[in-house]
C-alpha cells in the first residue's frame, strides 16, 4: 500500500507513495481471491431512478469491519494508559508542553489549545514528523504539530481523503470494483472496473458530484483499523485488484490498515482528514480509461479524476489556475512553435525539431561554459553494456524491469546465469570476460560507465576531486500509461555528472554544487527548496562513515542556507545520504529537478580506489598482498573514493517542458529559438532585409525574414504569435540611414512604433544581451 494512495502506484502521475513500490509492474499474474463475475443486480443506476440496494460485497465488508472494530475498541479499553508529555506546536515557531495519556489522548483533543480560526483549518496532524490522524491516539511522549490545506502534505491528505469519497460515490453509482485512488499534484483520481461493456459517461458526473456533496454533509468520520492479512483477504476477497496489493505488499503473518468513511472500507495506509464535512467543494474533472498497474496486458479500467477544496472560493481560484495552466501547456506550445514531435515508430521517445534543438543546444552550451569554469571534464560513454556490468553495479538485481534489453545471439554459449556469479549476484569488474554476445542493456544512467573510467587507470589523491560530465542518451522502459509529453519519456538526456573525491573533500564539493545550482536556477528565476535525507535502516557502509558524511552535508547546508532547509530523517538511499532540490515555477507548481546523492556502494561494487600516499613500490607490493587476503578491501596506502551523483536540470526534455510552461512560450533571448524577425515595409527594402539577416546570422543569432506577400500588419502579427523576441521593421528610411526599427515583444510601448537604432549598435547590444543570459528582454542602449 502507499501512504498517499489507497493502494498501489499511480501509473500516470508523479509518484507520491511513501513506501517503495514498483512504478511499472510488467506482469499480470492471476491473484488469489479472484472475484466472481459481477452480479447484474449491481447495474448502474441512473440519477433519476430510485436508489437500488447496495451490492452484497459492500454490506459484508462493513459487517466484518464492525466486528473487528469492536474487538479493537475492547483491546484499547483494556490497555494501560500511562501519562505522557506532549510538546505541542500550535503554530510554526511556537511550542508548549501539555500532559496527556498514552492510547487515549489524540491530536484532535489538543486542537482546543489552538486559536479557533487555525483549529478550523487543520486537516491532519504530524507526530514526531510522521503524518497522523487527528483521532488516532498518541502512543508515547510525542511532539505534535498541525498541517492545513495550504501545506503540501496537508493538501495531499485532503485530496487523498477526497479520493475515498469519490470511491464511495462510484460504488454507489456503479456497483464497481475499485482498484486504487491516490492524490496527484492536480487533485486525485480513482480507478475502477465496471461491468463488461460499461464506461463512465460525462452525463453521470453531476450524479457523482451530488453524492459527494451529500456524503460531505453527512460528516462521515474516517475510521482507522489495523487488520491482519487473513482478515484482509476475507474483507477484500471480492476484488482481484485489492487482493493483488494484499498479496504483494502485506507479508504473511503481518497486518496493514484499512479506513472506513460511510459505506466505503478501503485498503489504505492513510492518514486522512477527521471527517468529510471538511470538503466544501467537490468537482469531477474528467474520466478516461487506464490499465491496471499501467500495464497494457492487464485489465482496462475506468479512471475518474476529481478535485476538492475546503471552500468554494478555492475551487473558483483553482478553475482560473487551470485555465492558465492549459494556456501554458508545453504540449500545446510545443506544437505551435514546432519544438518537438512524437511518433508511433518510437513511443515515448521525443523527436526534437530544429527549433526545439536550438533550446537544447543553448542549455547544453550554458552548462558547458559552467563546466569549463568549475573544473569538470566532459566524457562520452557507451549506450549499451553487457549484463555483467549491470550485475556489478546492482542495477540488474533492482532495476532490470525498467531497462531495455537486447539479446545478441551466440550459438556457442549462453550468457552465464545470475546464479553462477557471486552469491550477491555481483560480478567483480576484473572478472568480466570480453563478450560481444549474450544479454546487453541500454543504459538508464551514466554512473556505472563513469566507474569503469575511474578504474581504468591508477588514481592518486592528487587527482581528486575528479569531476566528469556526460550528456549521453539514456533509456528507461517507462510504462506506456505513464508517458506524458516531455515530462515522462523513454529516451532522454541529462546534465549528468559524477564527482569522485576524498571524504574530506565532500563538504567543499557540496558547497560548490550549491553555488552551481544557484547560478543555473537564477538564470530562469526559479526559487528552490532543499530537503536533506539521512541514514535509513539497512544502510550500507559503516556508521562512522555515515555520521561523518551527514555532518559535512549538514554543515554545507547551514553555510549555504542557514536553517532554511528541511530534514527528512531516515529517507536517504541505502548507499548514501542525499539532498533533493525542488524548484517552483511561475504558477507556484513544484518540480524536483536536482538531486545531490552521496554513494558509498558504487565505489565498493566496482572496487574503486586511489593512492593516499606516495610510498612507492613498497606500498604497491603490500597492496597486492593485501588484496590476495581480502579482495574486497582497499590495499595498504589505498582508500575508496566517495562518489557524488549530481544533476541540476535533470532530463533536458523535462526541463524544456518546465521552461516552456514557466515562460508560457516567451523564451528569454539567449535561449529563444526565434530571436529576430526582419520585415520589409516595401519590396525596395528586401535587399537590406537580407543583408541584416546575413549580419546577425554571422553573429550566430536565429534571425528570420518575412518577404511574403502578406501585409505588413499581418507579418508583424504572425511574428508576435510566434513569440519572436524582437521584430525589425525596415523601409527606405532605415535602409538609407542603416538603422533598424525594433519592436520588443515584452515592451508594449514599442508595438506601434519601435525604437530607431543604428544597425551596428543593435548588433552590439543584442550580442551583449545574448551573452549575458539575462531574463529581461531589453536592449541596453547605455554607453
Amino acid at each position: 500500500m502507499t501512504q498517499n494512495g489507497s493502494a498501489g502506484p499511480d501509473s500516470s502521475a508523479p509518484e507520491t507513495a511513501a513506501l517503495k513500490m514498483p512504478a511499472s509492474p510488467t506482469s499480470s499474474k492471476k491473484m488469489p481471491g479472484r472475484p466472481k463475475e459481477m452480479s447484474t443486480q449491481a447495474a448502474v443506476p441512473a440519477a433519476h431512478q430510485a436508489p437500488k440496494a447496495l451490492p452484497d460485497f459492500i454490506l459484508e465488508r462493513n459487517e466484518l469491519f464492525d466486528q473487528l472494530k469492536k474487538q479493537r475498541n475492547q483491546e484499547l479499553a483494556n490497555r494501560d494508559k500511562p501519562p505522557i508529555e506532549i510538546k505541542l506546536a500550535p503554530a510554526p515557531g511556537q511550542e508548549t508542553i501539555v500532559e496527556g495519556k498514552a492510547w487515549e489522548t489524540t491530536p484532535g483533543h489538543l486542537l482546543k489549545n489552538l486559536p479557533k480560526e487555525r483549529a478550523g483549518q487543520v486537516v491532519v496532524a504530524k507526530v514526531d514528523d510522521q503524518l497522523w490522524d487527528l483521532d488516532r491516539p498518541l502512543e508515547k511522549d510525542s511532539k505534535v504539530s498541525y498541517l492545513t490545506f495550504d501545506d503540501p502534505e496537508g493538501r495531499d491528505v485532503f485530496w487523498h481523503s477526497s479520493a475515498h469519497v469519490l470511491g464511495e460515490c462510484a460504488e454507489h453509482e456503479y456497483g464497481c470494483r475499485l482498484s486504487h485512488g491516490p492524490p496527484t499534484p492536480m487533485g486525485f483520481f480513482y480507478d475502477m472496473a465496471l461491468e463488461p461493456g460499461k464506461a463512465v459517461r460525462e452525463a453521470e458526473w453531476p450524479s457523482l458530484e451530488n453524492r459527494a456533496k451529500k456524503f460531505a454533509k453527512d460528516k462521515q468520520a474516517f475510521e482507522r483499523l489495523e487488520v491482519s492479512k487473513d482478515n484482509l483477504r476475507k474483507m477484500f476477497g471480492y476484488s482481484k485488484y485489492k487482493m493483488h496489493y494484499i498479496e504483494k505488499f502485506v507479508p504473511d503473518g503481518e497486518s496493514s490498515t484499512v479506513y472506513r468513511n460511510g459505506t466505503l472500507v478501503d485498503l489504505c495506509q492513510g492518514p486522512h482528514i477527521q471527517n468529510t464535512r471538511k470538503i466544501e467543494s467537490f468537482k469531477i474533472m474528467k474520466n478516461s480509461s487506464a490499465y491496471f498497474l499501467g500495464d497494457q496486458n492487464n485489465d482496462s479500467l475506468q479512471r475518474i479524476h476529481g478535485v476538492a477544496f475546503p471552500s468554494k472560493q478555492q475551487l473558483k481560484d483553482w478553475e482560473i489556475f487551470l485555465e492558465e495552466a492549459k494556456r501554458r501547456d508545453h504540449q500545446v506550445i510545443g506544437q505551435q512553435q514546432k519544438l518537438f514531435m512524437f511518433s508511433k515508430v518510437s513511443p515515448g521517445s521525443p523527436f526534437l525539431l530544429p527549433h526545439g534543438t536550438r533550446i537544447f543546444n543553448a542549455l547544453q552550451q550554458m552548462l558547458r561554459d559552467q563546466y569549463w569554469e568549475r573544473g569538470y571534464q566532459e566524457v562520452q560513454s557507451p549506450n549499451m553494456y553487457n549484463v555483467d556490468l549491470w550485475k556489478t553495479s546492482g542495477h540488474w538485481q533492482h532495476y532490470q524491469d525498467d531497462m531495455f534489453r537486447v539479446q545478441v545471439k551466440d550459438d556457442s554459449t549462453d550468457p552465464m546465469p545470475l546464479s553462477d556469479k557471486q552469491p550477491d549476484g555481483k560480478t567483480p569488474l576484473a572478472e568480466i570476460k570480453d563478450k560481444d554476445k549474450g544479454i546487453f542493456a541500454l543504459k538508464p544512467m551514466n554512473c556505472p560507465g563513469h566507474c569503469v573510467m575511474f578504474r581504468d587507470e591508477e588514481r592518486s589523491y592528487r587527482d581528486l576531486p575528479w569531476r566528469v560530465a556526460d550528456f549521453g542518451v539514456l533509456h528507461r522502459n517507462e510504462a506506456s500509461g505513464a508517458l506524458s509529453g516531455l515530462t515522462r519519456v523513454r529516451k532522454f538526456q541529462q546534465d549528468d555528472t559524477h564527482i569522485f573525491c576524498t571524504s574530506d573533500q565532500v563538504q567543499s564539493e557540496i558547497e560548490g554544487l550549491f553555488d552551481f545550482m544557484s547560478h543555473v536556477y537564477g538564470l530562469f528565476g526559479f526559487p528552490f527548496k532543499l530537503k536533506f535525507s539521512t541514514r535509513p535502516e539497512g544502510y550500507m557502509g559503516t556508521l562512522e562513515d555515515w555520521n561523518a558524511a551527514e555532518a559535512r552535508l549538514q554543515q554545507a547546508l547551514i553555510n549555504f542556507r542557514g536553517d532554511d532547509w528541511e530534514m527528512n530523517e531516515g529517507d536517504g538511499a541505502f548507499y548514501g545520504p542525499k539532498i533533493d532540490v525542488t524548484i517552483s515555477d511561475a504558477l507556484k507548481r513544484e518540480y524536483q529537478c536536482a538531486t545531490i546523492q552521496l554513494d558509498f556502494q558504487g565505489p565498493q561494487n566496482f572496487r574503486l580506489e586511489y593512492r593516499t600516499s606516495e610510498s612507492g613500490e613498497l606500498v604497491a607490493q603490500q597492496s597486492e598482498e593485501h588484496r590476495e587476503r581480502d579482495p574486497k578491501a582497499p590495499g595498504p596506502g589505498m582508500a575508496r573514493p566517495v562518489m557524488i551523483h549530481r544533476a541540476i536540470i535533470g532530463s533536458f526534455e523535462r526541463f524544456i517542458a518546465i521552461l516552456c510552461e514557466h515562460f508560457a512560450g516567451k523564451w528569454p533571448f539567449w535561449i529563444s529559438p526565434r530571436q529576430i524577425l526582419v520585415i520589409p515595409v516595401m519590396k525596395a527594402a528586401e535587399d537590406y532585409v537580407r543583408e541584416i539577416q546575413a549580419i546577425f546570422h554571422k553573429a550566430r543569432m536565429y534571425v528570420d525574414i518575412d518577404v511574403s506577400g502578406n501585409t505588413m500588419q499581418k507579418k508583424i502579427r504572425n511574428g508576435q504569435l510566434a513569440q519572436y523576441n524582437f521584430i525589425f521593421v525596415v523601409g527606405a528610411k532605415e535602409r538609407d540611414t542603416r538603422t533598424v526599427n525594433i519592436r520588443n515583444r515584452d515592451d508594449p510601448s514599442t508595438q506601434k512604433m519601435g525604437e530607431l537604432i543604428p544597425l551596428e549598435k543593435a548588433l552590439e547590444r543584442l550580442i551583449k544581451l545574448r551573452d549575458s543570459r539575462s531574463l529581461e528582454n531589453k536592449i541596453d542602449m547605455g554607453e
